[in-house]
């Protein structure tokens, strides 16, 4: 199926983040999985020392987010072994790469998008999560027209975590979205990508 794009005079607002918003609460296959990974990763398993905690929130997250990650038990020893909760707390944005490169049976494989997703579910005003719906809708609004430009970058560069939330942030400071977390952005950007891109 074709996608439609962004049309060409589409431009970010208050009013539009505010009927997104609307949207993501209203719609419960949206609001209510983000709620129960929110209470998974922030109120029961806040660390991640112990495999099996881990495990559980490696499966929820690939299930719920549809993330593909077909060995979850190698990504949940892989976590853990990298010890990441004092990076973690401390915002330390290598901890993306970290976690996204892992090898299974002999094939180095790279699950950015699900990095992002795990670390935003402990500090969601922390990490934004990348999402190719959320690359195509900064790549397009950037693109539109010279009165849209607001940060130069490429749809690699955004697959380099720091690059991708100073992105972020040119794009909220542009548009007069900086009232707005990162959790409520993600959400508007990605059900803009969801309707103009799916």
């Amino acid at each position: 199926m074709k996608t439609k794009g962004l049309p060409n005079d589409y431009r970010p607002s208050i009013e539009e983040i505010e009927h997104f918003l609307s949207a993501w609460e209203q719609t419960p296959r949206f609001s209510n999985p983000q709620k129960a990974l929110d209470k998974l990763f922030q109120e029961t398993y806040k660390k991640n020392d112990c495999l099996e905690e881990v495990l559980i929130k490696c499966s929820a997250l690939n299930n719920l987010y549809s993330t593909s990650i077909f060995d979850i038990h190698s990504m949940a020893m892989h976590i853990c072994g990298l010890k990441i909760d004092e990076k973690l707390r401390h915002a330390d944005y290598s901890l993306l790469k970290e976690i996204a490169s892992l090898e299974i049976k002999g094939k180095k494989r790279y699950f950015y998008s699900f990095a992002s997703k795990y670390c935003s579910h402990h500090l969601p005003d922390t990490y934004a999560i990348y999402d190719n719906y959320v690359e195509k809708v900064l790549v397009s609004i950037n693109l539109l027209n010279k009165e849209n430009h607001f940060a130069d970058f490429s749809k690699v560069g955004l697959r380099n975590y720091n690059i991708f939330m100073s992105v972020l942030q040119s794009f909220c400071i542009k548009f007069g979205l900086t009232n707005y977390s990162i959790i409520e952005i993600d959400h508007y950007l990605w059900q803009l990508g969801k309707k103009y891109y799916s």
